[in-house]
């Protein structure tokens, strides 16, 4: 089985350019660098990650980019560009050539955007075209506000590959269940949308017990089903609740009761088909398929 970590962050403070970090818990407000992950994720036998932008700038992408190309366990980026700039799609184009294969899709951070409405805006349909004329992946950060602007504009983009980040956020720590359970319902009819695993812990409200996740997981795989679900660590901010391989062991174990005969491809497969990283096509060529 290979473990791909499908949603993981590496920051540097000094860049500059991470001004939510301004607001987070202290905890967060450090550098974050493959060194201070790689012990823990060779003891969980992780051997290969997506890295996300934690930034909204393309020299953000950018130096994910060159840990990229110092670490061959990082399978590919996830960037950002601004969707709205009338020349998106050149600024698109240019990130895949500096990228050299490693970007793997683009994500916005709709969340943090005022307008619960604004992904379903026309003008960031020419980004979202050039993405799928380059068969990027998309992933979206959302709240549960932002969940029926994301369905609108997905019901233009039928060619799209969608993976919704952490489950688009559930409210865990109020209880919140209703809307968010039929929003995601209808996400999941859409056949491009997958799901990631991830991000749920930190939705925890402080003393909350694990099982409080119960009902949002049993969710998860019954409108998702296994085939498109994909587990992701969120780390670092998966440190604000829980460690690397606890999280692991308890995904694992959720997705063991649930679906016994998928945690390949939970916890590998899905994250490589949807991704299709350059990477792992080379890695597993002598092998005759990506696994």
């Amino acid at each position: 089985m290979n473990l791909i970590d499908a949603h993981q962050h590496y920051w540097r403070v000094d860049r500059g350019d991470y001004a939510w970090l301004h607001g987070a818990p202290t905890s967060l407000q450090r550098d974050f660098l493959p060194s201070d992950l790689q012990a823990q994720r060779i003891t969980a036998k992780v051997t290969g990650s997506v890295l996300v932008q934690a930034a909204a700038t393309e020299a953000e992408t950018r130096y994910l980019f060159e840990l990229a190309r110092a670490d061959p366990s990082i399978l590919g980026v996830v960037g950002w560009v601004d969707f709205e700039a009338p020349d998106a799609p050149s600024h698109i184009n240019a990130l895949l050539r500096d990228g050299g294969g490693l970007l793997l899709g683009l994500r916005p951070m709709a969340q943090d955007h005022p307008d619960p409405n604004w992904l379903a805006h026309p003008t960031l349909d020419a980004a979202f075209d050039r993405m799928q004329e380059q068969g990027l992946a998309f992933d979206a950060l959302v709240k549960p506000t932002q969940l029926p602007a994301l369905q609108k504009r997905l019901q233009r983009e039928h060619e799209l590959r969608v993976v919704l980040d952490h489950a688009g956020k559930p409210d865990i720590a109020h209880g919140h269940f209703d809307d968010w359970a039929a929003h995601i319902r209808e996400l999941a009819a859409l056949p491009n949308v997958h799901c990631k695993f991830s991000g749920l812990l930190t939705e925890l409200a402080p003393g909350m017990p694990g099982d409080a996740l119960d009902p949002y997981v049993d969710h998860l795989f019954a409108c998702f089903g296994a085939d498109r679900l994909i587990w992701g660590s969120d780390w670092p901010v998966l440190t604000l609740r829980d460690n690397y391989a606890h999280w692991l062991e308890l995904a694992r174990t959720l997705a063991q009761q649930r679906a016994p005969h998928a945690l390949d491809d939970i916890f590998g497969r899905n994250a490589l088909a949807f991704y299709r990283p350059q990477r792992a096509r080379a890695s597993t060529a002598s092998a005759g398929a990506i696994p």
